[in-house]
């Protein structure tokens, strides 16, 4: 289904003058753009300057220009750091802001009986809400990220319920949600008893994207609601070796994935679905390098970009990323268990075409799997790759691994390259034996 692209054009910032001279800074105002959640019955629609906006958005804030140039309109924030940078930047480019307000977790040792603690998290809050709240880019604000994670305490809720209170009193332009990691029905439950303020839900979602609608309904959401992380299947959530580590599916798996779930979802949702924003526009390391980022590390693009190019817009880029069928390990995929010897010299080979005929170019790498991971996006930090650890490469996508000389758990990578700033991931777990 082509989707229609609708651009807001802001109103640019004004500024007062007192005769002929500028006054100061402090002394400038700021147009804010109105944004609501309409309702009509059963359907709800988000309107900006009194026009529907259907968001098509990324989470994070690297590359705005090719949000906008790929028929994106909208970029999402876990925190308001940086904020006054990411709006004006967002308003450059046509583009709005989702301004994540960083709530405290109780997974991190935050305690929602602590009622001064609670208080001054307010206090800091109002502080960002009042600096923030006219930017013309601003859409809306987001209380929170994946406080249900891990949590006992239902009293967070009551806090959500407080911020949002107080960003109405502050600011009457901008509507609220609370990011919730995936949704279940104590979950709603919960939120529509102590947290009516908001107006509207927000959830992350991976595997289960395709079936989110009928989730949401199942626990008992009638409401607005927004998908603010979209992407591959979870870490969580696919297949494992039997020595527990993840199996990740290809970036041509996730190009395939990514687009069949939109469709079935968010595309056909949109009397109560506000739009998304696909995690992640970007790159982090998280269980690896290459698991939710959208790019490399040199800001190399993924076969998913075309697919969110064709999504935003309807259709497809000029030139697009190599598609991969297969990595192997000494004739093994990743979900046979590929175990290997110390030392010892395997065949690796990658199956690679590319749309455009551009010759491609292929970078090997083996990194020891991560010993001390994070949990809801927390930080992780990159092992450092096994040196020497390929020979007899080729352009074919054909080479030699020596096993590397410590036993244990490992993933090898390969990278291929058009010459064009289009690339293919894929990765495949082994063991290394003694």
């Amino acid at each position: 289904m082509m989707i229609k692209k609708i651009i807001t054009l802001a109103p640019a910032l004004l500024f007062v003058f007192t005769g002929m001279a500028q006054t100061t800074p402090s002394a400038r105002r700021v147009t804010p753009v109105n944004v609501e959640v309409k309702q009509n019955g059963n359907q709800f629609q988000l309107l900006r300057a009194g026009q529907p906006y259907f968001v098509q958005g990324a989470g994070g804030s690297q590359y705005p220009d090719r949000i906008a140039a790929y028929g994106g309109n909208s970029i999402r924030t876990w925190g308001s750091t940086n904020g006054q940078a990411v709006l004006d930047t967002a308003q450059k480019y046509g583009l709005t802001v989702l301004m994540g307000l960083d709530v405290a977790r109780e997974r991190h040792g935050f305690n929602y009986e602590d009622s001064a603690a609670v208080k001054k998290q307010l206090e800091k809050l109002r502080a960002e809400v009042m600096t923030y709240r006219n930017h013309p880019a601003l859409l809306a604000w987001g209380i929170g990220n994946e406080l249900n994670l891990q949590y006992k305490n239902p009293k967070v809720w009551d806090a959500v319920n407080q911020i949002s209170q107080m960003i109405h009193t502050l600011d009457p332009n901008h509507p609220t949600c609370t990011v919730l990691a995936g949704i279940n029905k104590v979950l709603v439950d919960n939120i529509r008893e102590r947290c009516p303020d908001i107006d509207f839900l927000s959830v992350n979602t991976y595997g289960g994207l395709a079936t989110l609608p009928k989730a949401i309904a199942g626990a008992g959401w009638a409401g607005a609601y927004m998908v603010t992380e979209w992407g591959p299947t979870g870490h969580w959530e696919g297949l494992s070796t039997t020595w527990h580590s993840p199996i990740e599916e290809t970036s041509s798996e996730k190009a395939a994935v990514y687009k069949s779930r939109y469709e079935a979802s968010i595309d056909q949702d949109r009397d109560k679905c506000l739009g998304s924003y696909v995690f992640l526009w970007g790159q982090k390391q998280e269980r690896t390098p290459t698991w939710y980022g959208l790019f490399t590390e040199k800001g190399e693009e993924t076969e998913v970009v075309d697919v969110l190019h064709y999504l935003w817009s309807g259709h497809w880029p000029a030139n697009q990323a190599p598609h991969l069928y297969s990595l192997q390990l000494d004739g093994k995929k990743a979900v046979q268990n590929v175990s290997v010897k110390m030392g010892a010299t395997y065949p690796v080979l990658a199956v690679v075409t590319d749309p455009d005929q551009d010759p491609l170019s292929y970078c090997w790498e083996v990194l020891p799997e991560p010993t001390k991971v994070g949990e809801g996006g927390d930080y992780e930090a990159k092992p450092k790759p096994v040196a020497n650890a390929f020979f007899h490469a080729n352009n074919q996508g054909q080479a030699s691994l020596k096993a590397p000389a410590k036993p244990g758990a490992y993933r090898l990578f390969v990278y291929v390259s058009d010459g064009h700033n289009k690339v293919a991931t894929a990765n495949l777990p082994f063991y290394v034996n003694q």
